[in-house]
This record gives C-alpha cells, structure tokens and sequence, in this order.
C-alpha cells in the first residue's frame, strides 16, 4: 500500500473500499445532519475523485437525508460510511473514521461551526466556517 491508497470499511467487515489516491480535502463537519447519521457531536470527512474509490465487497445502502444528499451506511452493522451529493457526481466523500488507519487523513478545516456544541474544543488551526465552504466538500 502507498501513502496515498487508503484501505478500511464498516465495523462488521461487509463493506470494504480502496482509494488509488488521497483525499484532495478533509474537513470536520458540524451540522445537525451529519451528528445524527453518526451518532457523534462532529464528523471527519474526505472527499474524493468518485473514479478513485473501489468498493472492495458490498456498497453501502444510501439514505436520501435531503433533497440531493444521499449518506451510505452498512445495511447489516449500520457503521456510516459516505456522503454525496447529487450537484457533484464526480465527487464522493468518505468518513475518516472508516478508515483501518485514522492516523493517515488529518482534517484541515470545519464546516458548519455555527451548529457546533458550544461545549466542544477541538484544538486545531483550521479555517472554521459558520456554514459550507461554498464547494462540494463533506457534509
């Protein structure tokens, strides 16, 4: 495996992915839609080339959670796994928790700080942003 192929999949093992790259962005995402798909009070994301990731067994099942939002989660162990919006079907974003190895994705920045618990620290020198970046990226 190279620095830039990552591996990992959902808690139960029937889904599995490889990326020939690295994620050309990682953020945290806050909003109110992503804390309740994970069940957690904020979301590492990547986003990805779609033509860079290969489902290894299963695809995720997808959940339409708004008008063009579609979240891809394991139909059997119910771990979250992607994100994607239907404006961008070139891109596909992947949780970082998902990955066997956390430690290979950092995230740069945050999304949607204005829905952020105001009891959560997260001690970083990312660009936060009250909404979306104003591009495809996370949640």
């Amino acid at each position: 495996m190279t620095l830039s192929t990552l591996e990992g999949g959902c808690l139960c093992g029937a889904i599995r992915y490889r990326t020939s790259a690295a994620p050309f962005a990682a953020e945290y995402c806050h909003c109110s839609q992503c804390r309740k798909a994970v069940g957690g009070v904020a979301v590492a994301w990547m986003d990805f080339n779609r033509n860079q990731v290969r489902w290894q067994k299963q695809i995720p099942t997808e959940f339409a959670s708004s008008e063009h939002v579609f979240r891809g989660f394991c139909s059997q162990c119910g771990t979250s796994l992607s994100f994607r919006d239907d404006r961008y079907p070139d891109y596909l974003t992947l949780s970082v928790a998902s990955l066997d190895d956390v430690n290979q994705v950092i995230p740069t920045y945050h999304i949607h700080t204005d829905s952020q618990p105001n009891w959560l620290s997260i001690d970083d020198e990312g660009p936060r942003y009250g909404q979306n970046r104003g591009d495809h990226s996370g949640g």
